[in-house]
């Protein structure tokens, strides 16, 4: 018998939309489950068939582990803020929220004619202002932290001024930009633009000139993977390295906290390897710094961290790595008194002992 699938699909799906078939609600009798698709960009062209090639198998996942007894949670979204949808705007003649609503009811109606298990109530918007007030609210509060590496957390930046109307920069241990050392005294006698300029070297969220693609074409600076032969990947555009201020993020006072904690993850090898290399896992020294950590400055693409073993000339040091092409680019090891040892490898990486390479301190 032919399957009509005209007929057919179309009637099941409204009849799962009718009974919300996929709906979630908190279950405290069944574990938990979480399984989340990448967010598409909405754009007019509807989906295309990469899409669905991921979807299928996160769905395919997610029905098994129902199956399984787990209430999962399984919801999508769309990425629909930023270049794209400002770009297709200005193409189009039309404002970005009008044709975004569009984009994203088409992309709804294709994805429910694929039959996929999502839970429509949990949609994500990014361009919603319910979605990203959150974001703003996660901004402000890293901009009003600091990073405490004796507490290896993030605290209010108000302890920090505390301190500073105290004691000024004596025994500090927290993530800064450049070292700055003044007294309680000199503190104290700053204006309010200087203590703002003082207190941007500690935020989590702070303002510093960096290097950056600029496109001038679309007026916006570019990350690297938009950027194709010194052109931008949409349009076409010539892209200049120029200095600007930016808004950064201080993640590298986190790193070793994400690689610690990734450990206890069930992450395969490949993904914990390229989460480590997007965070810039290098671990930079200190006063604060654990006693065995110690790091490797180099100039290789990769960068990784390193654990300390021993000291004596002639002792092996174990050498932690999240990529074996870094080892290459390493030439001194820095000891806690900034006595440097030169290094050579000794050993070939072995898979046995994941992203572990031996070095001999001469």
């Amino acid at each position: 018998m032919e399957y009509n699938f005209r007929e057919i699909e179309p009637r099941w799906q409204k009849e799962w939309e009718r009974r919300r078939t996929y709906r979630v609600d908190a279950d405290a009798s069944r574990p938990k489950y979480y399984v989340l698709d990448m967010f598409p960009y909405p754009s007019g062209a509807g989906l295309h068939v990469g899409h669905p090639l991921g979807y299928i198998a996160s769905d395919i996942y997610t029905r098994y582990k129902r199956l399984c007894g787990f209430n999962v949670l399984h919801p999508m979204g769309f990425d629909a803020f930023g270049l794209p949808a400002e770009q297709y705007a200005i193409q189009t003649g039309q404002h970005p929220a009008v044709t975004t609503a569009q984009n994203v009811a088409r992309y709804r109606e294709q994805l429910d004619k694929l039959g996929f298990s999502y839970d429509w109530d949990r949609q994500v918007v990014t361009s919603d202002p319910a979605y990203y007030r959150w974001t703003q609210w996660a901004f402000l509060k890293m901009f009003d932290s600091y990073y405490c590496y004796d507490r290896q957390q993030a605290r209010p930046i108000a302890e920090l001024t505390e301190a500073f109307a105290l004691r000024g920069t004596e025994g500090l241990h927290v993530a800064c930009t450049e070292r700055m050392e003044f007294t309680a005294a000199e503190w104290n006698a700053m204006d309010g633009k200087r203590r703002q300029e003082v207190l941007l070297n500690y935020r989590l969220a702070y303002r510093a000139d960096t290097t950056v693609n600029w496109c001038e074409g679309l007026g916006t600076v570019l990350a690297n993977d938009e950027v194709v032969n010194g052109l931008s990947v949409r349009g076409g555009f010539p892209v200049v390295q120029k200095r600007m201020k930016q808004w950064l993020l201080r993640v590298s006072a986190y790193a070793e906290r994400l690689l610690d904690g990734m450990e206890r993850l069930d992450w395969s090898d490949t993904a914990q390897l390229d989460r480590a290399q997007y965070r810039g896992a290098d671990v930079f020294r200190h006063p604060g710094q654990r006693a065995e950590t110690g790091d490797i400055h180099h100039t290789a693409r990769y960068r990784f961290r390193m654990h300390v073993h021993g000291h004596r000339a002639g002792t092996r040091t174990g050498v932690r790595t999240d990529d074996r092409r870094t080892t290459g680019g390493g030439r001194a090891l820095y000891r806690r008194d900034e006595e440097a040892f030169r290094a050579r490898t000794d050993g070939r990486y072995q898979t046995g002992q994941r992203r572990f390479h031996r070095f001999l301190c001469d």
